[in-house]
């Protein structure tokens, strides 16, 4: 059976972790096959949105750590490397939204991906670790980075270097996470809202999406310039003349992404 599940609906390309035995924690070929879907999702025009989410009662803990102390595996750095690297930098730059559906435990690399997305959901009994310090590691799958942007400076160290778990409800409260839901409706809200996005002007979510990444590190001229940039590309696109003439019209747009 695959360690990832993928299929399409509505226009939203879904993925579901599947090792719930594990709890979902990233051995090689999950991490390879990850890849590979949000690759085949990012060359696949009639996929507008992606939604990531997992089975079972975890939503992914991480490593799998009989993996990172083989001594015929990968060992660390390749895993993060080849594994973790990729799979941030796919979801940054795929052009298009990403919503995370967090079900359950989302510990170490889990938790960062997660983060990573573009709208991060939660069910209330999810949780979110940063489980590296307790066997003397450091953050990986960009946590150190998106982490202290999220919910600032102070809580993201102590986060970091205690590894408290975060319940569902803290971390909305601290800016970590957009919203929650109980567990038996995150599915169904999560997929509703990436029905949306994949509905609307994705090309114009694309290039918001490249700003708000760029942001993280113009200043205030450069991001200006940026956005004067990227808001004439937004003005040629097919859905920008739809929006207005829709608008105009008083009927309901027709987005197609392009």
């Amino acid at each position: 059976m695959s360690s990832i599940i993928s299929s399409i609906e509505n226009g939203v390309g879904i993925i579901r972790f599947n090792r719930p035995d594990k709890f979902n924690s990233f051995n090689r070929e999950m991490a390879l096959a990850l890849q590979g879907v949000l690759d085949d999702f990012a060359a696949d025009k009639t996929v507008r949105a992606l939604l990531i989410t997992a089975e079972g009662k975890a939503f992914c803990a991480g490593q799998d750590l009989a993996e990172a102390i083989d001594d015929s595996g990968p060992g660390i750095q390749r895993i993060v490397r080849e594994h973790y690297n990729p799979i941030i930098k796919k979801i940054r730059s795929i052009e298009k939204p990403v919503v995370c559906a967090v079900n359950g435990v989302a510990a170490g690399a889990g938790a960062n991906i997660a983060l990573a997305c573009d709208i991060v959901l939660a069910g209330n009994s999810a949780s979110f670790i940063q489980a590296f310090s307790k066997i003397g590691l450091v953050p990986d799958s960009g946590g150190t980075f998106f982490l202290p942007r999220l919910i600032g400076f102070q809580r993201a160290s102590a986060l970091m270097m205690l590894g408290d778990k975060v319940s569902a409800s803290d971390a909305l409260q601290m800016g970590m996470i957009y919203r929650v839901y109980d567990d038996a409706q995150l599915l169904n809200e999560s997929m509703a809202i990436a029905v949306v996005l994949a509905n609307m002007p994705t090309k114009g979510i694309a290039l918001t999406k490249q700003l708000i990444n760029e942001s993280m590190f113009n200043n205030i001229d450069a991001q200006l310039d940026k956005e004067e940039l990227l808001q004439a590309a937004a003005g040629k696109t097919y859905d920008y003349q739809e929006g207005v003439n829709a608008f105009l019209q008083k009927r309901k747009p027709v987005f197609k992404g392009e």
